[in-house]
C-alpha cells in the first residue's frame, strides 16, 4: 500500500494524523533495470531440509523461508552516498553509506515540478528557480528536495532507463549550495541518461558532459535519491516530511532506502 494514514501519540493524546506516502519502487527484476536482480526462494516446506528437519516436525507442516537476492547497492530505490562520486569530498575523504549522518535523512522536503523539462535534457538552474517560485518556497538549509520529472510512469520499460530529464552540474551546485544535503529525482539517475550525456561528450570531446551532477559531489558532499515513485501522491509541494534512511552497507557507495514522505 502506498499510502497510511496513523494517529500518533504524545504524552497518550491524539497529537494528529499523519499520512505515510511510500516514495520508493519494489526491487524486483525488471526492464527498468540496468543490471539484472535475482530472487532464489527458499519455501516454507523445503527450509525444515536445510536444518536437517521435516516439514512434518514443524506446526500447520510448515518451515520459515527464506530468500537469496543478487542485485547491486544501485537497484531500486536508493540513496547515493559521496563516495560514489570519488573517493575525496571537499578534499576529504569521501563518507560511505554506512558514513551518512542519519540528521541528513530526515526533513522538510520540497517536491519541484520539474515535468515540462523534455527527456534527455538538463534541469538547469532557471527551471529550478521557477519550480521554488511556483511552489512559492525559498530553499533552506536541511530541505530534502524532490524533482518531479514524472518519468516513474515509465517504471517497468526500457524508455525508463533512457527518456528523463537529469540535473545540470550548475543545478547542483544551486541546490548544495543553499544548503541541501539530499536531492532525490524519481528517474533512473540524477544526471541527463547515459547514451545523452555519452553522445554529447564524443561529439565535443568536453568532459564536463560526463555525470557533472555525481561529479560537483567531489567538491561538496551531497546525497543522491535516485528511482524515486509516486511523488503525485503529494498533495502539496511543501509542507511535507521525507525519511530516507538507507541501508548501512560498510564502505559502499549507495544503499537501498525506502523513501516515505510523512503528510501531516
Amino acid at each position: 500500500m502506498r499510502n497510511i494514514e496513523r494517529t500518533l501519540f504524545a504524552d497518550g493524546k491524539a497529537s494528529g494524523v499523519t499520512r505515510f506516502v511510500d516514495l520508493s519502487v519494489a526491487t524486483r527484476d525488471t526492464d527498468s533495470e540496468a543490471t539484472p536482480v535475482t530472487v532464489e526462494v527458499l519455501d516454507h516446506e523445503a527450509a525444515a531440509a536445510v536444518l536437517g528437519l521435516t516439514p512434518d516436525d514443524f506446526p500447520d507442516g510448515m518451515a520459515i523461508s527464506n530468500e537469496t537476492v543478487t542485485l547491486t547497492t544501485h537497484t531500486g530505490t536508493h540513496m547515493d552516498a559521496p563516495l560514489h562520486y570519488g573517493p575525496l569530498s571537499g578534499g576529504l575523504p569521501a563518507k560511505s553509506i554506512d558514513q551518512v549522518p542519519l540528521d541528513w535523512c530526515f526533513g522538510p522536503g520540497v517536491r519541484l515540478d520539474l515535468r515540462e523539462v523534455p527527456a534527455g535534457e538538463g534541469i538547469t538552474v532557471d527551471h529550478l528557480r521557477a519550480a521554488l517560485a511556483a511552489a512559492r518556497h525559498e530553499l533552506c538549509p536541511g530541505d530534502i528536495v524532490l524533482l518531479w520529472t514524472g518519468a516513474d510512469a515509465l517504471w517497468g520499460s526500457a524508455k525508463y532507463l533512457t527518456e528523463y530529464a537529469g540535473l545540470t552540474g550548475e543545478g547542483t551546485a544551486f541546490l548544495v549550495e543553499h544548503g541541501v544535503r539530499v536531492i532525490g529525482i524519481d528517474a533512473w539517475g540524477l544526471d541527463r541518461p547515459m547514451r545523452s550525456m555519452i553522445e554529447d561528450y564524443r561529439r565535443t570531446g568536453d568532459r564536463g558532459y560526463l555525470w557533472p551532477a555525481h561529479i560537483y559531489g567531489r567538491t561538496q558532499e551531497y546525497l543522491q535519491l535516485e528511482k524515486l515513485a509516486h511523488l503525485a501522491d503529494l498533495p502539496t509541494a511543501t509542507g511535507f516530511t521525507v525519511a530516507c534512511f538507507p541501508v548501512s552497507v560498510a564502505g559502499a557507495g549507495a544503499g537501498w532506502t525506502r523513501v516515505v514522505g510523512l503528510v501531516g
